[in-house]
């Protein structure tokens, strides 16, 4: 798969172990595959972003796991239950990942694609302050 790179994201995936440096190649390959559309940047001085009409997820790597943050104010269906923390945070879920720990990139994919779906359709403030006025 190829898309455009921002060689911020390219270089902050550069200075992580190898073991981190192989599970943010693959969140950063599926959330472009999720759709072509989407853009990286970073914000917050240093952190990877993916956006597209707004935040989908980023990256942020620790010293024991890496984290990626969901921005999808808890509105999307976690079926498989690959959430791992902020399962009661207004912004965003997070899914970490361990070294050694695989990926369910199925349900990753399917979260991608409806936090962008959300977001092409105004984004998950405008969806919840509806469906909560319904």
């Amino acid at each position: 798969m190829t898309y455009t790179v921002d060689p911020r994201v390219d270089d902050y995936i550069g200075k992580l172990p190898q073991w981190q440096q192989d599970i943010c190649q693959r969140v950063r390959d599926l959330v472009h595959s999720a759709d072509p559309e989407v853009e990286e940047t970073v914000k917050r001085t240093v952190q990877p972003y993916f956006v597209l009409k707004g935040n989908v997820c980023a990256l942020l790597a620790a010293k024991d796991h890496v984290n990626v943050f969901m921005y999808d104010g808890a509105i999307v269906p976690d079926p498989e239950g690959i959430i791992t923390a902020g399962h009661d945070n207004k912004t965003a879920r997070t899914v970490s990942f361990r070294q050694g720990e695989e990926i369910n990139e199925r349900a990753l994919k399917a979260m991608f694609q409806q936090i962008i779906a959300n977001n092409r359709a105004g984004g998950w403030r405008k969806l919840k302050a509806a469906a909560e006025m319904e």
